[in-house]
């Protein structure tokens, strides 16, 4: 009888004759989450099972388990020989020794003797002869013990589904760009993206010295936690700083967060063509800001050539937003309150619907290129 943990894969088991593919790439994603930690790695029909580590670890590969996508559900389990007496000498260390419970088997292995309704059957009979203060309820039971027969004549054991993260596996539809800001929105958008199996790379836009390194030191930790669930990142920082000055100086005011979101979109876009990503990400949510209304949004993505940009956030509200913000764990870190680069020279009346023709007025009095080169010599990359 042996302590495993057992992994088993979401939407994977749609992809038919492709299935092959989406399982390495899963499988590659399991073992980078639990590198340094010493343990088994075991394929079976469609699961995994983690053997052979330390118990004081079990924790640890759990949390991390969890953070991967593609993962449906978790369960803490003990592997044994498949005959009834070794289920039953197992099933009491998962049993609790009163209140109601049930039993649910499920047979992977189709050649065992007994039917799924006669494992359940003879073990709750068992279970009942051991702990005299068990009573069954197959409707509404205190807690359950499950029994999976498995093809190599092995038997797992255990009691709960442990929820994992979903979605597919990182690095099996592409790679983005995330414009990441210091906020709440951007990395839950990052998340959402890599939860459809995209890989994420990172943009942060700073205005030192008008921002400060407390600034930059929580987007850097914004980017570790997100890159928990990406498999890793890399962090591009661009310095705006001239960028918001030479707007300021020559430009109408309430104009100010069009004309600099114009600027971040065609960086982010030809900084995403040099690193091989193939989309822009943003964390917009329709109406939430003055900048992100539908004519906001229509002037950014108008500089935008090559990439699709993706808002994955565009129709959720404040609060969707902030309760994955906290499932993945970035919400006390983005609420921190440092400012961002976007809060730099904030007029007190931002445009709510910039017209198309005054934007391009206004920006015609700039250098737009060589404020876009000298960004660029501003660049700098963390690997998160």
């Amino acid at each position: 009888m042996n302590k495993v943990i057992i992994i088993r894969y979401a939407e994977i088991w749609l992809k038919g004759k492709n299935r092959g593919y989406f399982e390495r790439m899963f499988e590659t994603n399991l073992k980078a989450a639990l590198k340094g930690i010493d343990h088994k790695f075991v394929k079976q029909c469609g699961r995994y099972l983690i053997e052979e580590f330390a118990e004081y670890e079990t924790e640890e590969i759990v949390e991390r388990l969890k953070k991967v996508f593609g993962v449906h559900t978790l369960s803490l389990a003990y592997e044994t020989d498949a005959d009834m007496n070794s289920i039953f000498e197992t099933a009491k260390l998962v049993c609790k020794e009163e209140g109601t419970f049930k039993v649910e088997s499920h047979r992977g292995d189709k050649r065992y003797p007994k039917t799924s309704v006669e494992i359940s059957r003879e073990l709750g009979g068992m279970l009942l002869g051991a702990f005299y203060k068990l009573k069954v309820d197959v409707h509404n039971p205190d807690f359950i013990v499950r029994v999976d027969i498995r093809e190599n004549g092995k038997a797992l054991v255990f009691g709960e589904f442990i929820e994992g993260a979903n979605g597919m596996p990182v690095g099996m539809a592409g790679k983005g760009l995330l414009l990441l800001s210091g906020g709440i929105d951007s990395p839950v958008a990052g998340y959402m993206m890599a939860k459809r199996g995209m890989r994420v790379d990172c943009l942060h836009f700073h205005s030192y010295p008008y921002t400060n390194e407390q600034a930059k030191e929580k987007v850097v930790e914004l980017a570790n936690i997100l890159s928990q669930y990406t498999c890793g990142t890399n962090l591009y920082t661009v310095s705006v700083t001239h960028i918001q000055e030479s707007i300021h100086e020559h430009c109408k005011a309430e104009l100010m967060i069009t004309l600099l979101r114009r600027f971040m979109y065609r960086i982010a876009e030809r900084l995403a063509l040099r690193k091989s990503a193939q989309c822009l990400i943003t964390g917009e949510s329709l109406g939430q800001v003055a900048s992100q209304t539908i004519e906001g949004v229509t002037s950014s993505n108008s500089v935008v050539e090559k990439l699709p940009v993706l808002r994955p956030l565009i129709g959720f509200d404040k609060n969707e937003i902030i309760d994955r913000s906290v499932k993945m764990g970035a919400y006390e870190t983005s609420i921190l309150p440092f400012e961002d680069c976007c809060t730099v020279f904030l007029p007190d009346f931002p445009a709510i619907k910039p017209k198309l023709s005054d934007i391009l007025a206004e920006e015609s009095k700039l250098d737009v290129e060589g404020l876009i080169k000298e960004a660029f010599e501003s660049l700098e990359k963390i690997e998160i």
